[in-house]
């Protein structure tokens, strides 16, 4: 029995995950798979084949000729897609109707009609724009196209055109799906006379239930099949595909206790009943955070003695991945040390602008996916050597719609005597694989098709991925029967390419390089077992020290009064460390001493200022595994919230030091009349307090300083009392980078006696507050009454946080964006979801999603990577949220609670909590927690609803999922808001690029972030000199 711990050497595969791009290529270049007197051949056979597809066009496919009249970036082929989609997930017929007048009313039909020979692009179109009848235009239509167009356009928003378009949908399901069942799929197959294996579609799953449902409709395909088989071998017959996504909804490398727990016997169960009947049954690839965890489930199913000899356990692999040829040589060792000969099917990949995003948003060193085709053509060759040279161990099948791979694979496998098999997408690639066999008739092509089953709610997601996959202008298919692309070009040879163009693509930079004028900052990968070992060293070290807090000032720790010990919410027996409070004396020396080094540093002006700042944000990303796991420790963060917030207070750092070379560079030159000069210069104000809260004590904490350092000013900062240690931390990391440390003091303490003290001092010229409400008012009263100057008051303050969902929206992904907005960082965020508005057609599906997958999340100790969701800061938080939980008990209906870990009660850990309340208005104030209410709306009612949440008042996140950009709009113009986001999360805000902060009760502005946010941290000056006073203007004079 293979144990985890056997299994641990795929791990080193994460070695290279990120490698940089310039070095793996240099690497393929010198062994690039074909010699110079094979490279020759294989272009030469791969122009002919290009030639031979196109002269036997009649074979086109439908899908070739609908991909070649809509390439990618015409509206049309994209609007068409999102359309048929969304219609199908679309209960009513309402809001089908307005998606269609929507949709089709952006889009240029017209342009595309009579363009193309193939009745089904025309028949589209047509279908589109008139009735069900494809093929049957009238003769006006054809001569008055314009005339005929506007009537037309009339009518948009009849039943009719919906039927058009389902005609469309039809057509193309047909095309690209062999069945909605199996049965159907296989008796089609067996008609056409394909081999294929069959892929079952649908959504990853999202709750345990999906899975189950999952792993039924996969054992009963692989009986289905099982029973077809003659005993020819996984060879010779059909196959079935499986994703492990599919299989369970925590399939990450964090949650791999559970995966073992969980997901192994499924997919040992469904292998069995594969193995009984003799059939291939192949693991699909997915994402590259899951590469690794795929091959430890893979080598425990190889070593499986249940399993007997069969010989169809395979795996699809991604040439598009730096690190395939590592794998390649590891599965080929794997197959001869288990004695189980593996069936490999090698692709190019096809979540490569997912891998590109994911890397820029998670700040990775680089990308684990080439940057350009002709990189990913050329590892698929080098690949493909090596997996045929596996040979027998490994049966290779080679997937491809690239002509010069095709012919490059044959000839490799011909020269070496070894069988291959190779593979195309069903609908898809038919004119190239039958040139192939027209072309080496004298030998044995063997052709699988990989065949998509499912209804159509399941087809279109993956429907859309392949016409934008294919309809990409840079893609093979769109190219292969474009008569106007020359034969050569569509079979280039990539090592060619690849030698002339060595680089990364020159328009996708590294993710740090992203922003150009400013760092990305870099965020830490825990799918990798490094990097959590790397945590789990850091968090020794904290719990090793005994950390202090209390006032500094000048540099210097003070004794302070009334300490206190700082406990971990999580477990209060674990004392942290200590903090002490400022007192008033305390309070008095840090202003003085702030205010006597302010004006120096105001005066070095921002270029003088930036330095400092950036060498901050340096020394946070140096410290980040420290400061993730104080964070966690201190704050009851997850560890992805940690490295978010120390991301964060990086980018705050960088952003701010930019702003301010821009901003306070010296004087800016204002238009006038002649003989004067008038310029505009910004300085700093002087002395700032920052007060800070416990829910982002490093990123808010850091930011604040940042902004204030950044205008020219000093600062005395009071954090939260609940996170003090955090805080000096923090401030020590600004001694560090170069500040002065009498421009920055710190003075812990409560509010009513440290905070009090500080807003009311007279040496303070302005405060920059997060927090509560209440708190805002009471700060914003006690600046009333002072005498003397009135001081600008900086407030970002609480939310009460909507997301409206109509019918259009795509459950799953709605699913997704509610736990992580509701639920993440335990609902302490003030941009966290509170209010989930949904369409009474939906809402049943929608809840019951949101239950599973709300169970599956993992409520425990914010240390361990597995944890989703950590403890509340407090006991009082504690209470008020049970509080809150009671009375919905009384006034609403509670429709699910988490379960918490056994020895829960030692911390503040709450069980996060779905109800369903009565009004759209029942929250009268925000819940600061893991609470989601859940309310049924009519559509009708919209308005109505919508004017109600408004009416309280607040201002600060709303989100909104929907295909139909007239109901976002919508929304967006009823319920006000400072950052609106539409078919995501409504959490996690980035620096510069979602500048954060609300309205209304919602906060003062400007926001944090963004190009404004210095402004009321500075003071202007406008100089006025007449330079025609000493007798004369010279500037006319002279001209």
């Amino acid at each position: 029995m293979m144990t985890p711990t056997d299994l641990k050497h795929w791990d080193d595969l994460d070695r290279n995950k990120f490698r940089d791009e310039g070095d793996v290529v240099a690497e393929l270049l010198a062994n690039p798979g074909l010699t110079t007197t094979e490279r020759a051949d294989v272009l030469r056979d791969a122009v002919a084949l290009v030639d031979q597809a196109r002269a036997s066009q009649k074979k086109q496919g439908v899908v070739e000729s609908f991909l070649q009249e809509f390439s990618l970036g015409t509206r049309e082929g994209l609007a068409l897609m999102c359309l048929a989609e969304a219609l199908l997930r679309t209960p009513d017929a309402d809001t089908r109707d307005r998606l269609i007048a929507e949709k089709i009313g952006s889009a240029d039909w017209a342009s595309h009609m009579g363009q193309s020979d193939s009745l089904f692009v025309n028949a589209s179109t047509w279908g589109l724009m008139l009735t069900g009848k494809l093929v049957d235009v009238d003769d006006e239509a054809k001569t008055d196209l314009p005339g005929f167009l506007k009537r037309i356009a009339g009518r948009l928003g009849e039943p009719v055109i919906r039927q058009a378009v389902a005609t469309a949908v039809k057509i193309m399901g047909e095309q690209f799906v062999v069945g909605r069942t199996i049965e159907a799929a296989l008796k089609r197959s067996d008609r056409e006379g394909w081999l294929c294996s069959f892929d079952m579609l649908g959504e990853g799953a999202r709750t345990v239930a999906d899975a189950e449902r999952y792993e039924k409709i996969y054992a009963d395909a692989i009986e289905a099949v099982g029973k077809t088989a003659k005993g020819q071998g996984p060879e010779a017959g059909h196959g079935v595909s499986v994703k492990l996504s599919a299989l369970s909804p925590r399939y990450q490398a964090v949650q791999e206790d559970r995966v073992w727990e969980e997901l192994y016997p499924r997919i040992l169960r469904l292998a069995l009943i594969a193995a009984k009947y003799d059939i291939n049954y192949t693991i699909d690839a997915e994402e590259a955070d899951r590469l690794a965890l795929s091959l430890k489930l893979l080598e425990r199913l190889a070593r499986e003695p249940e399993l007997g000899d069969w010989k169809g356990l395979g795996l699809a692999v991604q040439a598009y991945q730096k690190r395939t040829t590592e794998t390649v040589a590891k599965l080929a060792e794997l197959a001869r040390s288990s004695g189980r000969r593996l069936m490999v099917r090698l692709v190019k990949g096809a979540y490569w602008d997912t891998e590109i995003k994911l890397a820029q948003v998670n700040g990775r060193t680089d990308y684990p996916v080439f940057t350009t085709k002709p990189a990913t053509d050329l590892n698929y060759l080098v690949c493909a050597k090596a997996l045929i040279e596996a040979s027998p161990y490994i049966y290779a099948q080679f997937a491809t719609h690239n002509a010069h791979t095709l012919a490059a694979v044959r000839r490799m496998a011909r020269d070496r005597n070894v069988t291959i098999e190779h593979q195309r997408l069903h609908g898809m690639g038919e004119a190239l694989y039958d040139a192939a066999h027209e072309a080496w008739a004298d030998e044995k092509v063997i052709v699988r098709a990989y065949a998509p089953v499912g209804g159509h709610e399941e087809l279109l997601p993956y429907l859309v991925r392949r016409l934008l996959e294919n309809g990409a202008n840079s893609s093979f298919v769109h190219a292969l029967l474009d008569e106007r692309v020359p034969a050569a070009a569509v079979a280039a040879d990539p090592i060619t390419a690849v030698e002339a163009q060595p680089d990364r693509h020159p328009r996708i930079p590294v993710p740090m390089n992203i922003y150009g004028d400013r760092q990305n900052s870099l965020g830490r990968d825990y799918s990798q077992a490094a990097d959590r070992e790397r945590h789990a060293k850091a968090l020794e070290r904290v719990d090793s020290e005994k950390l202090t807090s209390g006032p500094i000032i000048g540099g210097k720790l003070r004794a302070g009064v009334n300490p206190q010990d700082v406990t971990n919410p999580f477990d209060r027996s674990q004392v942290l460390g200590h903090v002490s409070e400022a007192s008033v004396e305390d309070v008095d020396a840090a202003v003085m001493a702030a205010a006597n080094a302010q004006v120096a540093w105001d005066r070095i002006g921002g270029a003088g200022r930036a330095p400092i700042l950036r060498a901050m944000a340096d020394g946070l990303e140096a410290d980040m595994d420290r400061l993730v796991a104080l964070l966690s420790r201190e704050a009851g963060k997850t560890l992805n919230d940690g490295v978010a917030e120390v991301r964060e207070a990086a980018d705050f750092c960088r952003y701010y030091a930019l702003l301010a070379e821009r901003d306070f560079g010296g004087r800016q030159t204002l238009k006038g009349p002649t003989g004067e000069t008038n310029e505009l210069v910004l300085h700093g104000r002087g002395v700032f307090a920052a007060i800070s809260p416990w829910n982002f004590p490093l990123a808010i904490f850091a930011g604040q300083i940042a902004a204030a350092l950044a205008a020219g000013n000093a600062v005395v900062a009071k954090p939260a009392e609940q996170t003090p240690l955090i805080a000096a931390e923090a401030v020590r990391l600004f001694y560090k980078a170069g500040l002065n440390p009498d421009l920055l003091a710190l003075v812990p303490g409560r509010g009513e006696v440290v905070g009090a003290a500080l807003t009311n001092h007279p040496g303070i010229d302005g405060v920059a507050f997060t927090g509560g409400t209440d708190t805002a008012s009471a700060i914003n009263r006690g600046l009333a009454a002072r005498p003397g100057a009135i001081i600008p008051f900086i407030a970002e303050t609480g939310g009460l946080n909507a997301m409206f969902v109509d019918t259009t929206a795509l459950k799953e992904q709605v699913i997704d964006d509610v736990i992580l907005s509701a639920f993440g960082s335990a609902g302490q965020r003030c941009s966290a979801l509170r209010i989930l508005y949904a369409p009474k057609e939906a809402a049943d599906a929608l809840i019951e999603g949101l239950k599973g997958a709300l169970a599956a999340q993992v409520v425990a100790d914010p240390t361990d990577p597995k944890s989703d969701i950590g403890p509340v800061i407090d006991a009082e938080s504690r209470a008020n949220l049970e509080a809150h939980v009671a009375r919905l008990s009384k006034e609403a209906k509670i429709v699910a609670r988490a379960e918490l870990p056994a020895g829960a009660d030692k911390g503040d850990l709450f069980a996060p909590t779905i109800a369903e309340i009565p009004t759209p208005d029942f929250l009268e104030r925000e819940v600061f927690g893991p609470i989601l209410h859940v309310y049924r709306y009519d559509s009708k009612d919209l308005k109505s609803v919508a004017a109600k949440l408004a009416a309280r008042g607040y201002g600060l996140t709303l989100g909104v999922h929907s295909r139909i950009e007239a109901f976002a709009d919508e929304v967006v113009r009823l319920v006000p808001a400072g950052n609106v986001y539409v078919n995501r999360s409504i959490i996690g805000a980035v620096v510069g690029v979602q500048p954060f902060g609300g309205e209304g009760l919602s906060g003062t502005g400007p926001k944090a972030g963004g190009p404004n946010s210095l402004i009321r941290y500075a003071a202007e000056k406008a100089i006025s000199v007449n330079i025609a006073a000493q007798g004369g203007d010279p500037a006319l004079l002279n001209l």
